[in-house]
């Protein structure tokens, strides 16, 4: 089985895909981003090369668990099929014929090292013994996947074309591996059934938010996707996930902030959040307790740069935002100062054709449904 990266960006991680049997493509595909505190869906039908968008939409999840807009929800999976189904309805969606997110934060991801003299095929039984070293839990409880991550390009062409130079070291074989709790597995099989939809199999989210965000990238860029509960952060070179992290802050984070500081309600904070973000000249006390946690989360992901710059000796080129925490008003230039590079909003709906007319709308809140598209994109290829 091939275990690279592009194999399984391009068909999901192949040890869930026989999870739940296969059924043929109707041209049409529905990408459904279950997040921590909102349900994103979008459809996508295939019209000779192109994907055309089809329909769209969001739902926010605390009503369904009593709680406010923006607040980050644990459902039971009735309430979740609900909210699903209700989702489904709203937005027109007209097949039942899915696929789904794994969240990074249902899952870890992590990479491993190993000498360069052990044999690909042996990973199969090499990977379970040290993956035991990073999974808190036993190892007969997750679902195991992985992918060597190819060695440097520079090192084997120099390799096999610099006779003269002195003998190079063998670089370690680097591994990078997903593993994903069975009883999430199970949960997500349930909502399946309990909806009654039919999904191929399950993709990690962040390979739907690369598929849908990139075109050619091959330099080292940067993913950041804001979430309500968390911040994840991909290190990408290539099409190779160099480094995953998360960082312990989210757009909840912010609202809540605002919340205890103004002494003033969630949604009222949730709503000075959208309105005001990092522009002073709306709001400076607003203004500075967001900036307090976007702070936080740009020290900490310049923490994980600067490791991955020190070890490869590479620079970030880019920057990519996703997720709905990223549209926080003002996020754009605050990353470009931190970062000193490019930096872009993801433009997943870029990929697919729809009316001229929905441009500016898709444009501006396609940070939100990069997930979701890249579960249609895959869907359909």
């Amino acid at each position: 089985m091939d275990k690279s990266l592009k194999k399984i960006i391009s068909e999901g991680l192949a040890s869930l895909s026989n999870i739940i049997k296969s059924s043929k493509s109707t041209g049409e595909a529905v990408g459904i981003d279950i997040g921590s505190s909102s349900i994103k869906v979008v459809q996508l039908k295939k019209k000779g090369s192109k994907a055309v968008l089809e329909t769209y939409g969001v739902i926010a999840l605390g009503p369904y668990g009593n709680s406010d807009v923006g607040v980050v929800t644990v459902l039971k999976t009735e309430d979740l099929a609900r909210a699903l189904m209700d989702v489904m309805k709203e937005s027109n969606v007209t097949t039942k014929q899915v696929v789904i997110a794994i969240p990074s934060l249902s899952s870890l991801i992590f990479t491993i090292t190993l000498p360069s003299t052990i044999d690909e095929s042996q990973l199969s039984k090499i990977i379970p013994i040290e993956a035991r070293k990073y999974i808190p839990v036993p190892i007969g409880e997750v679902t195991l996947d992985w992918s060597v991550i190819p060695s440097e390009p520079e090192f084997k062409d120099k390799k096999e074309t610099d006779t003269t130079s002195a003998p190079v070291k063998d670089n370690p074989t680097e591994v990078l591996v997903v593993a994903i709790h069975n009883d999430v597995l199970s949960e997500y099989q349930d909502l399946l059934k309990k909806t009654q939809l039919k999904c191929d199999s399950f993709e990690m989210e962040i390979f739907s938010n690369i598929r849908s965000s990139f075109s050619n990238e091959t330099a080292p860029v940067i993913l950041i996707d804001f979430g309500a509960s968390k911040t994840k952060v991909s290190i990408i070179e290539a099409g190779v996930v160099r480094v995953f992290h998360v960082v312990n802050r989210g757009s909840q984070d912010i609202s809540r902030n605002i919340a205890q500081s103004l002494g003033i309600p969630f949604p009222e904070a949730e709503q000075l959040k959208r309105s005001v973000g990092l522009d002073a000249s709306i709001n400076r006390k607003v203004e500075n307790i967001s900036r307090l946690s976007i702070n936080y989360i740009f020290t900490d992901i310049n923490s994980i740069v600067f490791a991955y710059e020190k070890k490869y000796n590479k620079t970030i080129t880019k920057v990519f935002l996703a997720g709905g925490g990223s549209l926080l008003s003002g996020l754009l230039d605050a990353a470009k100062e931190n970062f000193k590079a490019e930096v872009v909003y993801s433009d997943p709906f870029s990929k697919t054709e729809a009316p001229a007319f929905l441009e500016p709308v898709l444009k501006t809140s396609g940070p939100e449904f990069a997930c979701a598209i890249g579960l249609a994109l895959r869907q359909l290829s």
